[in-house]
């Protein structure tokens, strides 16, 4: 009777473990992500890199963003966030000043922090996962000068934020004085997450206004680029527009020939990435600190290629 019952408590222990380990198997890492908006074409964008990174990884994601887009708004997430005790949590940060102590809460609390989109010197981050800024304005700065000649005269127009505004600037201006074409003017007081269309077409006309022999602009974004295209075009002015993000609109313009190139981020591999990178880091993986995820060319020939990748993510 004795090995008996030492016989059932062995096969009920081994069961209960069994069990446990099963159920434990079944649990899918949970990945939040917090984007800054999910107003933009472009985080929409973003979003469904993300959404098809969670399918493809098994894992239990969820992407969110401010309704408004405000860091306040934001911080109040991310504090609902740090009460779920996600596995990751991958954050593109509206800004870094009131954002970074929560950050700072998620870090002791044992849950690793991806920043996505927007770099920031923050020693705590796991990796960052975008767009390396400066190269992508060196690469507007050339595609920029291959419509111009030396000597001519060029805008930039964009926002204040140093790691995006300002090291896309950097980048250009590199460019375009290697190769002789002359910065005019630098216009950097507009927000980068801003699509009200009266400050950009305002910022534009003053350009147009103070400097009319420029021949080029620079914009940080496409949602600039997009307006000050409309304001030269009210003007019966046709020269040559870089933006950045690939947009529909944007890229339309280069199929069809309003614009002859631009450079653009890749939002989707962006979301994507960033979702594949908090799988292995659940896995207990040592990831770059630095995941770059490229800037490509867009000229008539491959738009059409890219306007029917990003009409079928949007649908």
């Amino acid at each position: 009777m004795k090995k008996r019952a030492i016989f059932f408590l062995v096969i009920f222990i081994f069961t209960a473990i069994l069990i446990r380990f099963v159920s434990f198997a079944g649990e899918k890492p949970k990945v939040v992500v917090v984007l800054k908006d999910l107003n933009s074409q472009y985080f929409e964008i973003v979003k469904a890199g993300a959404e098809n990174g969670f399918r493809d990884f098994s894992l239990d994601g969820n992407v969110i963003a401010p309704i408004s887009g405000t860091v306040e708004e934001q911080a109040k997430m991310l504090e609902n966030v740090l009460k779920e005790n996600p596995d990751v949590l991958i954050i593109s940060p509206t800004y870094s000043t009131p954002i970074i102590p929560i950050l700072d809460r998620f870090v002791e609390q044992n849950i690793p922090v991806l920043l996505l989109d927007t770099d920031d010197p923050w020693k705590s981050k796991t990796a960052y996962i975008g767009t390396d800024n400066f190269e992508l304005g060196r690469k507007a700065g050339i595609l920029l000068a291959t419509e111009l000649q030396p000597g001519d005269k060029v805008a930039m127009i964009g926002g204040e934020n140093p790691v995006i505004s300002g090291r896309r600037m950097k980048g250009a201006k590199i460019s375009l004085e290697t190769v002789g074409i002359k910065i005019a003017t630098v216009k950097t007081d507009l927000s980068e997450l801003s699509n009200d269309p009266i400050p950009i077409k305002e910022a534009t006309e003053e350009i147009l206004r103070d400097h009319p022999d420029v021949k080029g602009i620079m914009a940080v974004n496409d949602t600039i680029a997009v307006h000050v295209l409309k304001t030269l075009k009210e003007h019966d002015l046709i020269i040559p527009v870089t933006g950045a993000d690939g947009i529909i609109e944007m890229v339309e313009s280069i199929e069809e020939g309003t614009l002859p190139s631009s450079v653009v981020q890749n939002p989707y591999d962006m979301g994507y990435l960033s979702v594949e990178t908090a799988l292995k880091v659940t896995n207990g993986e040592t990831v770059e600190k630095h995941i770059d995820s490229g800037v490509d060319f867009i000229f008539k020939q491959n738009a059409t290629q890219r306007l029917d990748f990003t009409r079928d993510l949007l649908r």
